[in-house]
């Protein structure tokens, strides 16, 4: 590949193979200014995967950099609160923030291609269509141009859970009145199955659950949610997250501070970044299994959504996208090419990935569920 064409996009960066891209201080040698830059994360520093990840993201551009671009890394609520990150990289109160896009749909709907959308795309699938499918480009001119921002995919936690619930569920008429934490269009969906929708930052949970404040609550896996002690005060867990097939992170930069960024340094931004997209993922499946099994051991119980709930869920999300197609005119440039593209990957998937796992994976046993 040539560098010009690394350069010429945020896309670019999310190659696998761009850690070999550049060796430590591969840019020290220039005349390049020292920078020093802040960035505001959405997370608690107690998670060590993706705070950690941040933190290794801010290192590994210092390292490619010779020391020239250092940035410090903020957690959620030490600049701004975890669900500001954005507005603070658009109003350039930091120079850049790691969040989900889809904590801000009240602000565009749009938001959630970048980070997921019910039924929607695994990780692998989802870095298929930012990187090769125009993804990232098309959410680039469409989206975050409205808030002077430049994004690029940093990591992913893969499919997540289901959540955490204080009572089982007995069916689709369980969720009416329920009153739970869930984001994004998750959470658009559970509002049109009955459920009370609420919206809180990572350190917020734990403490609304514990009051009764909130009776169920989904966060992101076992190893995280362990982490944050759910399971002490809710011992169902639920399973698959259909609301998060996967959940892309994202650095956020403000566009006006990125066009005048020297362009060795982009290019340490945009290979760390994808570095920090595939080592995320690795690190999410290396402790998750662990996790899992020490959660059943400490007597979570473990429950697979009834299918009536999936289906009304699934139902009613393509209703509202096909609804917002028909009035919002940036969702209705994005939709089409996102279904496209995740019609071809899930036929895709099927043949190839499902047919092997539907044999070769072993069946959750009865008596975790």
């Amino acid at each position: 590949m040539k560098r010009r064409e690394f350069l010429k996009g945020t896309s670019a960066g999310l190659a696998a193979g761009a850690a070999t891209m550049a060796a430590p201080g591969a840019f020290a040698e220039t005349n390049s200014p020292r920078l020093r830059w802040r960035l505001a994360a959405s997370w608690p520093i107690s998670l060590d995967t993706v705070y950690g990840g941040v933190k290794a993201f801010a290192e590994r551009v210092g390292e490619l950099t010779g020391g020239r671009f250092q940035i410090h890394v903020y957690a959620g609520g030490e600049i701004v609160g975890g669900l500001q990150v954005l507005d603070a990289v658009q109003q350039n109160t930091v120079e850049m923030g790691h969040t989900c896009s889809y904590y801000y749909i009240g602000k565009m709907p749009s938001l959630a291609f970048d980070t997921t959308l019910p039924f929607g795309m695994t990780y692998r699938q989802q870095n298929s269509w930012q990187t090769y499918g125009g993804g990232n480009e098309l959410l680039n001119k469409e989206v975050f141009s409205q808030f002077n921002i430049v994004s690029i995919p940093a990591g992913n936690t893969g499919t997540q859970m289901g959540g955490w619930f204080r009572k089982p569920l007995e069916g689709l008429h369980s969720l009416n009145g329920l009153k739970m934490r869930i984001p994004g269009f998750g959470g658009k969906v559970m509002a049109k199955l009955g459920v009370n929708v609420q919206t809180l930052a990572g350190a917020e949970i734990y403490p609304a659950l514990e009051r009764g404040v909130i009776d169920a609550t989904e966060w992101i896996g076992p190893y995280d949610d362990k982490k944050l002690g759910f399971y002490r005060v809710a011992k169902n867990y639920y399973f698959p997250s259909w609301w998060e097939p996967s959940t892309q992170f994202s650095l956020m930069i403000n566009k006006s501070r990125w066009d005048k960024l020297p362009k060795e340094y982009k290019a340490a931004v945009q290979t760390a970044a994808a570095e920090t997209n595939v080592r995320m993922m690795a690190h999410y499946d290396s402790v998750n299994p662990k996790a899992l099994k020490e959660l059943l051991a400490a007597g979570v119980k473990l429950h697979k959504f009834p299918n009536d709930i999936m289906q009304a869920a699934q139902k009613n999300a393509f209703e509202i996208y096909d609804d917002l197609a028909s009035k919002d005119p940036v969702w209705k440039k994005i939709y089409p090419h996102w279904k496209k593209y995740r019609d071809m990957e899930y036929a895709w998937f099927n043949v190839a990935e499902q047919g092997f796992a539907s044999f070769a994976f072993p069946q959750v046993p009865d008596s975790a569920l």
